[in-house]
């Protein structure tokens, strides 16, 4: 299986947008315009990496990493992984953990001090993924949600 893994471009934003209906499903995706602006302004932003997987001119499997810049540790800046996916043909194949190792890889030519990474998912299989991955569950993870209006 010929595989490249790289930072995705502007034309890749169809491919992720269908990949993210998989990721959250019931989601509302945006309207083209929408979703072409924030695709510009991550792309556009020094801090957020999008990592794909393209097997056959498809974008198969993604993540978002984010560098934070920090004052503290020895003012060496910290990463977080965010919305990882792989296309439900394309899983168990490896890519998932592929996309991951590159945004980790990133995070560590960035100088951070560690990389995070949160799940909602309770699955075994999922959570097996992420250690898999490297990952080690440690430390408590809190969160709020904006209230529904």
């Amino acid at each position: 299986m010929d595989v490249t893994i790289r930072r995705a471009v502007s034309q890749d934003l169809s491919e992720l947008l269908s990949l993210y209906a998989e990721l959250s499903i019931g989601d509302e995706l945006p309207t083209p315009e929408v979703a072409a602006a924030t695709w510009a302004q991550m792309l556009g932003s020094e801090m957020v990496s999008v990592l794909v997987a393209e097997q056959e001119g498809r974008v198969v499997s993604s993540c978002v990493l984010v560098v934070v810049p920090n004052l503290t540790r020895n003012q060496k800046p910290f990463a977080l992984i965010e919305n990882v996916v792989t296309s439900a043909t394309m899983r168990g194949r490896g890519l998932g953990k592929r996309v991951i190792r590159a945004a980790i890889d990133e995070a560590w030519a960035a100088g951070c001090y560690k990389v995070m990474l949160m799940t909602g998912r309770t699955d075994p299989a999922v959570l097996a993924f992420y250690e898999g991955c490297g990952f080690e569950r440690g430390k408590t993870a809190f969160q709020i949600r904006r209230p529904a209006a």
